[in-house]
């Protein structure tokens, strides 16, 4: 007798849409494509937006066939799906050629086209490292490749919340322009979050600039303001108190030494931000700027400090004395420093007191990296502190492993030493 009965569907068949569109979440774009083909529901899965809210394109600058095809992929992708994305990355990894920068920005331009056409949801958007002043870039492509994302940040500028360009290295009047971009519309930007960092090339004295001036001050609604310290001003500081201190957070701000930093800030200026923005916390990042005069016309006592970050990068200077640093300019945020970090060559002088009493003395201090010559006694007094509750460290890092080593090496015969990585959670310590 023949059996007539339907045979039994799998119970892939019956699996609910949501959890279908979860599965292909995991999925790459191959195998996203050859599940679409198993049937109409899978393929129905495959269009679902969620699917394609975010995207991180690579670009890879080494020629291969590979290679090659990403740059034929990503057009594709924006094509099919740039219609769903929200929040879109873009990075250029290595690009060792003008012939690669050049396929590059016409594949940019092709993409930002398209998604300037179809796309009505892009709220994020970062393209980092792109390194424009590099002489790989043939002017000509250079200028085209900031026109088209100029045209772009026009179009989205009434949807965009978060705009990252760290790196780009463009002039100060491409840099203006582009940041202008951002209010063309309506004379008013309402991005929340930007990162200027090393935004512009040539380390230029941005802070006497009025045309930054006046790019900055029809932003209205800034969280978050990622920048270098030559950016800053009095009249920087006074249009955030005047346009954004109802919605300011957060201000980082890197200071290297390449960057022109001889300005006057004055603290009153800093104040009056402050006043106007109660919940501004700022983040000071320090490349080989050591010196102890030069952090002192910087870290003025009426910023509210809420992370430190002193880096000399492997270079050693005997001028570089951290002692009055420690001693004089950073006690006066003991009542808003909640993260330190140090990383210098401090093999002519001993910090382990003044250390010490800096992290006693700071009372919401959470954090404490270290790349230094530090004492063993040092690492026991602390931990006693800890565990004693005089300060509320709750976490502690030293140096990788190929500097420990280096740094045994130089002071074999001498006494101090650096310390293993830590991490401490009351009531009991844990040693990683």
């Amino acid at each position: 007798m023949e059996d007539d009965s339907e045979p039994e569907q799998s119970s892939w068949a019956h699996l609910p849409d949501v959890c279908l569109r979860h599965v292909f979440h995991w999925l790459d774009d191959r195998d996203r494509s050859r599940a679409a083909l198993v049937c109409k529901k899978w393929s129905c899965a495959m269009y679902s937006g969620s699917l394609w809210r975010r995207r991180t394109i690579t670009f890879y600058g080494r020629p291969s066939r590979a290679h090659t095809l990403k740059l034929q992929s990503a057009l594709w992708y924006v094509k099919k799906f740039g219609k769903y994305l929200e929040h879109l990355e873009i990075k250029l990894s290595n690009p060792y050629n003008t012939a690669f920068t050049q396929k590059f920005q016409v594949t940019m331009k092709g993409l930002l086209s398209h998604l300037g056409k179809c796309n009505s949801h892009l709220v994020s958007l970062s393209i980092k490292y792109l390194e424009l002043d590099r002489l790989i870039w043939k002017n000509t492509v250079r200028a085209q490749f900031i026109k088209n994302l100029a045209t772009f940040l026009k179009k989205k500028s009434k949807q965009l919340d978060y705009l990252n360009l760290k790196g780009a290295g463009v002039t100060l009047e491409e840099g203006c322009e582009l940041l202008n971009s951002l209010s063309c519309l309506t004379n008013k930007s309402f991005v929340s979050e930007i990162n200027i960092e090393d935004f512009f090339s040539l380390h230029p004295p941005v802070y006497s600039s009025t045309l930054f001036h006046q790019a900055m001050s029809k932003f209205h609604s800034l969280v978050i303001l990622s920048l270098n310290y030559n950016c800053i001003s009095d009249e920087l500081l006074d249009i955030l108190r005047k346009h954004s201190a109802h919605s300011l957070h957060t201000l980082n701000i890197k200071c290297h030494i390449h960057d022109p930093h001889g300005q006057v800030v004055w603290g009153m200026s800093w104040a009056n931000l402050a006043k106007r923005a109660p919940k501004l916390n700022v983040n000071f990042f320090f490349e080989r700027v050591m010196k102890h005069d030069h952090l002192a016309r910087i870290l003025l006592a009426e910023i509210p400090v809420r992370s430190i970050s002193l880096r000399s990068c492997y270079f050693s200077d005997p001028d570089w004395t951290m002692r009055p640093t420690l001693t004089n300019l950073l006690p006066a945020y003991w009542h808003v420093l909640q993260k330190l970090t140090l990383e210098l060559n401090n093999d002519h002088e001993l910090l382990d007191d003044e250390l010490l009493q800096l992290i006693l003395s700071c009372k919401r201090l959470l954090f404490l990296k270290v790349w230094a010559f530090l004492s063993v006694t040092f690492m026991e007094r602390l931990l006693q502190n800890r565990a004693e509750r005089k300060c509320i460290l709750t976490t502690i890092k030293e140096a990788p492993k190929e500097w420990e080593n280096m740094r045994r090496d130089e002071c074999a015969n001498e006494g101090p030493c650096g310390f293993g990585l830590f991490v401490l959670h009351h009531p009991r310590i844990f040693k990683l």
